[in-house]
């Protein structure tokens, strides 16, 4: 007998792996975990039945969320991570030495743990010695904050459950008072491609406009993720992430990527009519 994982990305459509067994399966406080195997994709986590991460494509996404501000904003020494509890965010940050602090707010501990066991290919950093781990809700951690980050990345999970509030616009808010005056703030912005997707990615669009001067929004193709064409949003208070992009700098670096490139980078912005009227129409 055949064994798959299913997630409904509509209820027209439905995204399936095949698996070969599950490895992990248990609720928190906060929601159901579970990891699998599959012969395509490795390992891989869902929370709530939903699909955060695969051994096969993750890089895509967690080299998207990191490098574009660490290419743009060339002074970035202390950095707030809210969520990323699988630890892709923080394996990417301690790549740069020139970073002295992490502090990653994850509400779920379970997670973290869970991830070290079952997906050391991210969770391999967690021990570095930047890295400040406060098991907390993120809206309440960034809300005592002020002019104390260079970065802030936002690593949430869909705008329900336990991330709904990482979507808010006193969040987005709250983050930009967090930040220093050169700051920024990057998130998973959802996807444009199904309706409720591209609704949640209007309203986080629009709640960020409100607080950031600059406000842009690129994307990537993430296989596992709903239709695979993924957003994420840059915000900043002075940077823009074209004009402002250090691409000699980030590439004297000599860091290895499987997917960031500084040309990418540039084409990253550059998004389709349909996204781009969507977002027009909440700005």
């Amino acid at each position: 007998m055949e064994f798959w994982y299913s997630e409904n990305h509509t209820k027209n459509v439905k995204f399936s792996i095949r698996v070969d067994k599950q490895l992990y399966s248990k609720s928190s406080e906060f929601q159901r975990i579970d990891v699998f195997d599959s012969p395509e994709f490795g390992r891989f986590l869902t929370l709530d039945g939903f699909m955060m991460l695969t051994e096969k494509d993750e890089f895509i996404y967690h080299e998207m969320i990191t490098h574009v501000p660490m290419a743009v904003h060339p002074y970035i020494k202390k950095i707030l991570v809210i969520g990323a509890g699988d630890g892709g965010v923080i394996r990417e940050l301690t790549r740069y030495n020139n970073i002295e602090q992490i502090d990653l707010v994850e509400i779920d501990e379970m997670v973290i743990n869970v991830c070290k066991e079952f997906l050391p290919q991210t969770a391999c950093c967690f021990d570095d010695a930047r890295v400040n781990i406060y098991i907390q809700d993120g809206l309440k951690f960034v809300r005592r904050c002020e002019n104390e980050y260079d970065l802030i990345i936002v690593d949430s999970t869909d705008p329900f459950g336990p991330g709904e509030g990482l979507f808010t616009k006193e969040f987005y808010g709250n983050c930009f008072k967090a930040l220093k005056d050169d700051g920024i703030m990057v998130n998973q912005h959802e996807s444009a491609f199904y309706k409720n997707d591209a609704n949640a990615m209007q309203r986080a669009h629009k709640r960020i406009v409100e607080s950031f001067s600059i406000s842009r929004v690129y994307q990537a193709h993430i296989p596992t993720y709903p239709s695979g064409h993924w957003l994420f949003g840059f915000a900043s208070k002075i940077y823009h992430p074209i004009k402002d992009l250090k691409a000699d700098e980030w590439n004297a670096l000599g860091i290895k990527t499987r997917y960031y490139n500084t040309n990418l980078h540039v084409g990253a912005f550059f998004l389709p009519n349909y996204v781009e009227e969507l977002l027009e129409n909440v700005e």
